[in-house]
């Protein structure tokens, strides 16, 4: 049994090289130099993978469908391995408090959060899994702002991983992550009581609690779920980051990170609080809508797109060929 969950570990040796001691290499070079090195690493991945470059350029054009041409699926599709290549690098530059990647992390909105702070209720962002997502939020705890994130390792619930697999992504992805942060995760996991409390804990202690709203729902979590739109398709999501901030008083900020042309420096944007007035779907279609304008802005950041079962899970396509056997879920390139 050892033997097949090393096997499985390795079945991509580059991977777990690249993550494990290329990237913490990259890290260490001069800015310029270690990303210009992860995106020819993101080429070759792209023209090495024709099966995940098939897979992402097909769901890129069944989602966004007429709006997309080939050539605009293939660019994205490259720069996607790119983004994967270069999220590597981010998290290896999470050391000595983060500065080596703070200074490449451009914080616009910081008004908003210390204004919402000013009040004494904490505040929410309204995240998804979009860009450098979890490098960003940990820059900016390091910056000033305590930061816990509410949401699963997504390394701890992808069912195809083996235990060693999870050790391996805890170790060089989550671990450096959860350095920089003021709580460890809030993990909602099926079952798990005092979710809500832990959440509602970090709010009255004037902290910035953090949620991915576009995670698929686990099949226990179904019955919670509503419909919204999202690029153009119905998806089903959980709204509790509304109901979360009615129950506590806390405003819910926008906040997206966005790499520019030269994959080196980034933005993390956070805008003024959201409407949550209304009932309770409605102020959601207020959140996800935020998402979705995040993803028609550059569409490439978006991690679902290599994960076949959890666009399916989405309602963003529909069910795979029973002929063709489904893909896995992607963790990182």
């Amino acid at each position: 049994m050892a033997d097949v969950r090393v096997g499985s570990l390795l079945r991509n040796t580059e991977c777990v090289v690249y993550w494990a001691a290329v990237a913490a290499l990259l890290g260490r070079l001069p800015a310029a130099v270690g990303y210009s090195l992860a995106c020819r690493r993101g080429d070759r991945l792209y023209k090495r993978h024709t099966a995940k470059r098939t897979e992402l350029a097909r769901n890129l054009c069944q989602v966004l469908g007429d709006d997309l041409s080939a050539t605009s699926a293939e660019k994205l599709t490259r720069r996607w391995f790119r983004f994967a290549s270069c999220e590597a690098v981010d998290v290896t530059r999470l050391r000595h408090g983060a500065r080596p990647l703070r200074r490449l992390v451009e914080i616009r909105g910081r008004e908003y959060l210390e204004a919402a702070l000013a009040e004494g209720r904490g505040v929410i962002l309204c995240c998804g899994h979009f860009g450098s997502i979890d490098s960003g939020l940990s820059a900016l705890h390091a910056s000033g702002f305590p930061v816990t994130t509410l949401g699963r390792w997504q390394h701890k619930y992808t069912e195809a991983l083996s235990s060693v697999e999870r050790r391996f992504w805890d170790l060089v992805y989550a671990r450096p992550v959860r350095r920089m942060r003021e709580r460890p995760n809030i993990e909602p996991w099926p079952g798990r009581l005092g979710v809500a409390a832990q959440a509602a804990a970090v709010l009255r202690a004037n902290e910035v609690l953090t949620i991915s709203i576009d995670a698929p729902p686990l099949d226990c979590d179904q019955a919670r779920a509503v419909t919204v739109p999202l690029l153009g398709r119905e998806v089903r999501l959980l709204p509790g980051i509304v109901t979360l901030s009615r129950l506590t008083g806390a405003p819910v900020c926008p906040a997206f990170v966005y790499r520019s042309s030269d994959y080196r420096h980034q933005r993390l944007e956070i805008s003024a609080p959201l409407e949550m007035g209304g009932d309770t779907v409605a102020a959601f279609r207020r959140c996800i809508a935020e998402v979705g304008a995040a993803i028609t802005r550059s569409p490439a950041q978006w991690r679902y797109w290599a994960s076949t079962p959890d666009l399916t899970s989405l309602g963003l396509i529909s069910r795979a060929d029973p002929a063709r056997p489904p893909s896995q879920p992607s963790l990182v390139g």
